[in-house]
């Protein structure tokens, strides 16, 4: 009998908290004509996406724009860019980086797909008031790189890409690596961060598992990474975040990075 009556008590709690979630007052993110049309995706869109998703400590509001913008210029989506691109601002980002952005995803999401998202940009920088003297080039020395690994990645392109196109093997050695990542423009932990995300968006796993080490590198933590992915899942797909998973599972591994609360196996 009491094994039942806690059973019970167990599931009025539970019962009183789905309550208290419906009864909840959640902003109304979602336009009209998603309410008026697919109302579940309203609800998801306010309650989950917005009330839950976004809130979560795990990422800063400023890095979840990072990874969202990201996400909608590697996958060409034009028409959910400039709410995007104007809560990016809201959120910290700075008129240069997101700019910044989107040419450093010419390279890893393509030409198209950036230049589409310049007309975007601009009329969001207009309607801000942002002008092309906010725009312009920060004019820095460019980014310092680590002689010793930088050599050890260049050789390793050299050996697998030169034999077969050495043509991209010079250009990812003398412009990509050499030249845009070091752009003082964009952080490096930000440019890993938006790598890794244009990545996640365009199933890329098997380029994911460098780049994800290189972020880490960058200092981005186990909980940022794996609170990307999960991000991602909402901006990108479940399957494209799902097959993150596994990939951040060996990037984890090999660096010997435990899980938040856990004690790592010594030696």
């Amino acid at each position: 009998m009491k094994l039942v009556a806690a059973t019970v008590a167990t599931l009025a709690l539970s019962s009183s908290a789905m309550a208290e979630d419906r009864n909840r007052t959640f902003p109304r993110v979602a336009p009209p004509v998603v309410r008026e049309t697919v109302p579940a995706l309203a609800d998801y869109t306010d309650e989950v996406l917005f009330g839950s998703v976004w809130a979560r400590p795990d990422l800063a509001p400023r890095d979840r724009s990072l990874v969202t913008v990201s996400a909608l210029v590697a996958g060409g989506h034009v028409r959910q860019m400039a709410g995007h691109f104007g809560r990016a601002l809201d959120n910290g980002v700075k008129p240069t980086e997101l700019t910044e952005i989107i040419t450093h995803l010419a390279f890893y999401s393509g030409w198209p797909n950036a230049m589409s998202a310049v007309p975007v940009a601009k009329e969001v920088f207009e309607t801000r008031g942002i002008g092309s003297e906010q725009l312009a080039a920060v004019g820095a020395a460019p980014l310092p790189l680590d002689a010793v690994s930088e050599r050890e990645r260049a050789a390793s392109v050299e050996a697998a890409v030169g034999p077969v196109a050495p043509a991209l093997a010079s250009y990812t050695n003398g412009v990509l690596f050499d030249d845009l990542w070091r752009r003082p423009e964009l952080a490096p932990r930000d440019r890993s961060l938006v790598t890794m995300s244009a990545l996640i968006a365009a199933g890329q796993a098997d380029q994911l598992a460098f780049h994800m080490d290189r972020g880490m590198a960058n200092g981005l933590t186990r909980p940022e990474v794996a609170e990307v992915i999960t991000h991602l899942a909402f901006y990108t797909g479940w399957p494209n975040a799902m097959s993150a998973v596994p990939v951040a599972k060996t990037v984890f591994e090999n660096r010997g990075v435990a899980a938040e609360g856990s004690t790592p196996a010594s030696n």
